[in-house]
């Protein structure tokens, strides 16, 4: 009793510096755009006089709107279109085990090991020689060919767990391959398609390094690319920019917070079922 008590008091501690550390940054970007535009504020010290309207004129000034469209119709093309190939894939590697269906599995699992920084080049002058660069198709393409290795080796692991028995029932009643997809496997896999959803939004909203490096215009950018126009344009006011920051980072925050239960249960299911 006692080892279970001080292991649970430990838990405790551990995770009140973990959630501390997480939350400081925020705080001091909060408390820092408070304070009047053009100073330099000390560490955490709230201002005599909160200015609130930062927060109206960091919108205005980046363009929010704007931005937010762009964002919105990034995710609109890039998340669901990932979704659907990943799901076919992982069904069909996790469930069907077709010939050479290793092979391509290992694929998969070595593009994880690719990183972005070292891609960034060819991949310019790839979207250069297309035509499409300064366009939203320069962050969608890429973005749905980057995610695959992640979202088809998670979508895999979900299949390959999934019971037998009931594709094996389903045919004898003479489902077909599509069906058996469709109506049996996607429906069990509500809690990984959606955790799966959260994820490639979240990566897709705070993507940084593409978005500066393939689209000039901050418009047609992601609201994390846009961070990158809107420093340079108010980078030595500093309340301002952190303003800026909070308001960009705010959907992000939000989308979690709404579907952290979802994202939990996925992760619970996968690790019950392995």
């Amino acid at each position: 009793m006692i080892v279970a008590a001080r292991e649970r008091w430990l838990g405790t501690i551990l995770l009140v510096i973990l959630m501390a550390i997480t939350i400081v940054p925020f705080i001091s970007l909060f408390i820092t755009a408070l304070h009047p535009q053009g100073t330099y504020p000390p560490g955490l010290t709230w201002p005599e006089t909160p200015h609130w309207e930062n927060f109206a004129i960091a919108f205005q000034s980046a363009r929010m709107l704007e931005l937010l469209w762009s964002s919105v119709l990034i995710e609109l093309a890039v998340v669901p279109v990932a979704i659907l190939i990943a799901t076919l894939a992982g069904f069909a590697l996790g469930h069907l085990r077709p010939a050479g269906g290793r092979v391509v599995f290992i694929v998969f699992l070595l593009g994880l090991t690719l990183p972005l920084e070292g891609i960034i080049v060819p991949l310019y002058y790839q979207i250069r020689d297309m035509g499409l660069l300064n366009t939203r198709w320069a962050l969608i393409l890429p973005l749905i060919g980057l995610f695959m290795p992640f979202a088809v080796v998670w979508m895999r692991a979900h299949f390959v767990n999934m019971p037998t028995e009931l594709s094996e029932a389903a045919r004898v009643d003479g489902a077909t391959t599509w069906q058996l997809f469709w109506r049996i496997h996607v429906p069990l896999s509500t809690p990984a398609i959606s955790s799966l959803a959260i994820l490639l939004f979240l990566w897709t909203w705070n993507q940084f390094l593409l978005a500066v490096v393939l689209v000039s215009d901050p418009t047609q950018r992601t609201m994390a690319g846009a961070l990158g126009a809107f420093q340079g344009q108010w980078g030595t006011d500093i309340p301002l920019l952190c303003a800026g920051s909070l308001l960009i980072l705010t959907p992000t925050l939000i989308v979690f917070l709404v579907f952290q239960r979802q994202f939990v249960s996925a992760l619970l299911q996968g690790s019950l079922k392995g």
